[in-house]
């Protein structure tokens, strides 16, 4: 078993979030009366990452120890919650006088403790003895700071404090549990009851402090300062995050462009992230290696496919609705099936009346879905862009709120969510590809994923090719629909708003033919069992039939991004 563990110090000792990598289980948190009851145990982590100064210089130059300093550059409003820890004298004196006459003693300018910092002292002098009497826990344990971890996850400083007069902010709680659900933190683990002896913000310090360690143990550590110090007696003086995908600005008080500029910034996602935690399920990544499907990749499938409501649109859903102020008339969406069983869904969950409008080809099975939920149902037309049509007559006519499947920004944005999961499910993805219908999916992804490493390739249908066309066209046009997976991916026209998203950040479309498509729903049930309607297993279609051929050793990520299949004809398939 390869063990990590992320620890912070809590009033009853230390909370420690412990992961088995080899398992792939969800962390456990633990409280110890002290750090060395974690250590000296069989199951001792290779690597652990803890919010407490490490390596204590004998004289201190500026506010606090250079590596105070460098963090507290990066944090913005947070910067406050780097404390200034004073020379190794200080420290150990157990007497809050004599430790600010020691301090003053060894600093230029000369500096006090502070009240809060000196109550850190006891725990500093435990780390401190235990790393000066096993001089090679050097190597596996390595000092962290929550905040510096969370403004890496967010690739800017948080925007809330945790707690505001020593009483819990709701608001930065909420920001901190979405920056982890995103980092693949389970949602249950971020939101358990913490161990007897902890508090709730200490448990959220722990569980940052393990993504740091996850990513460290991976060889993306960065520490400040570059490299590290050390103290006389050998121990190093430096606080670590990581080197995440999306490279943070420069200067944190001035977003960077590929943050603003674009019609769906990422800020716009991560605030989406932060709306919808708790409402959209975090779907698991299922990691099948080099060589699957015969390919030269090394690939692995993200099955949002599990998502509530059987689709990736439950994600739009929810950000529309926690987003905009919902009228009296309720809610109303045109959708081939999933986005108006996402719509429903999401409605039911906050007490919203839905009007979904679907087109003739939409499956029986997607209709039941949308009319289990709650929503009233109304046939709109032959294909989806009538059922559209009729659906802006009626919220004309009732004052309704139109929730667009692909052409809004909260909508995007919400989706925009699942590529921020992704990433930090997979942070060593090369190439990620993505089925495209109306381009919303799309849109938000590339959007979340702009200005990386990684690809953003869109898979088609070959009789259903919006977004393709409108590459080639360097604009928006009209296109005809006939495919197996029409009823998901038959919008006819892509819109400006998805357009001026992907124009820049989708590398390419491939192309696929029906028979990949269901080929690529054969390859589901039978390896997985998983039963997936077409347009959510299109994008596997073009591994499948080589639309789309990985090259040796490229990290690719596949999305399976909608359940909601007819069985009757998946069984036909099958037979």
């Amino acid at each position: 078993m390869v063990w990590i563990a992320g620890i912070d110090g809590c009033k009853a000792g230390w909370i420690a979030a412990i992961l088995d990598l080899a398992e792939a289980a969800q962390p456990t948190l633990r409280v110890v009366p002290r750090l060395a009851d974690l250590i000296d145990t069989d199951l001792a982590p290779a690597l652990i990452a803890v919010d407490m100064p490490i390596g204590l210089p004998d004289r201190i130059g500026g506010s606090g120890r250079g590596p105070e300093q460098l963090v507290r550059a990066l944090l913005g409003q947070r910067r406050s919650s780097v404390f200034s820890i004073p020379a190794r004298t200080a420290v150990e004196a157990d007497d809050y006088s004599e430790a600010c006459r020691l301090a003053l003693a060894t600093s230029q300018p000369p500096r006090k403790v502070s009240q809060q910092g000196f109550h850190l002292f006891p725990r500093i002098r435990e780390i401190d003895a235990l790393l000066r009497a096993e001089p090679p826990l050097c190597d596996r344990v390595y000092e962290v700071h929550p905040e510096l971890a969370f403004a890496t996850m967010r690739g800017a400083p948080l925007s809330h404090p945790k707690k505001i007069r020593g009483k819990i902010n709701p608001a930065g709680m909420a920001e901190r549990q979405a920056l982890l659900v995103a980092a693949g933190i389970p949602s249950e683990t971020i939101r358990a009851r913490p161990p007897r002896g902890a508090a709730a913000d200490d448990a959220l310090d722990a569980l940052a402090a393990l993504v740091v360690a996850r990513h460290i143990l991976a060889g993306r550590g960065k520490p400040f300062p570059d490299p590290p110090r050390r103290d006389s007696h050998g121990l190093p003086i430096a606080i670590w995050t990581y080197r995440p995908d999306h490279p943070p600005a420069q200067n944190f008080d001035h977003q960077d462009t590929a943050m603003t500029d674009s019609p769906v910034p990422r800020l716009m996602i991560e605030a989406a992230a932060q709306r919808i935690a708790g409402h959209a399920r975090i779907t698991p990544v299922m990691r099948l290696g080099t060589g699957a499907f015969d390919s030269a990749g090394d690939i692995s499938l993200k099955l949002e496919c599990l998502q509530h409501a059987g689709s990736f649109k439950t994600r739009g859903a929810f950000n529309n609705l926690l987003s905009l102020e919902v009228p009296a008339a309720g809610v109303a969406a045109a959708s081939g099936g999933n986005h108006g069983a996402a719509v429903a869904f999401a409605a039911r969950a906050r007490g919203v009346k839905a009007t979904i409008f679907v087109p003739e080809i939409s499956p029986a099975a997607k209709i039941e879905a949308i009319r289990r939920f709650g929503a009233e149902v109304v046939i709109g037309g032959a294909q989806y862009d009538d059922a559209q049509a009729a659906c802006d007559r009626f919220v004309a006519e009732t004052g309704a709120l139109k929730i667009h499947p692909f052409a809004a920004k909260e909508t995007i944005a919400g989706q925009g969510t699942l590529g921020r999961e992704w990433a930090g499910q997979e942070p060593d993805l090369d190439t990620v590809l993505v089925a495209v219908g109306g381009g919303g999916l799309i849109s938000g992804i590339a959007a979340w994923f702009a200005g990386t490493k990684v690809k953003v390739v869109g898979v088609e249908p070959e009789g259903s090719r919006a977004l393709q066309a409108a590459l080639e066209a360097k604009a928006p046009i009209d296109v005809t629909v006939a495919s197996v997976a029409a009823d998901s991916l038959g919008a006819r026209n892509v819109g400006p708003l998805v357009y001026e998203v992907c124009k820049d950040t989708v590398d390419r479309v491939a192309l696929v033919p029906d028979t990949a498509i269901t080929q690529a729903q054969v390859t589901l049930w039978r390896d997985f069992r998983l039963a997936v309607e077409p347009g959510g297993a299109a994008a596997l279609g073009a591994l499948l039939c080589g639309a789309y051929k990985p090259a040796p050793g490229e990290r690719l990520g596949v999305l399976v991004c909608g359940a909601n299949v007819d069985l009757t004809k998946l069984a036909a398939l099958l037979a």
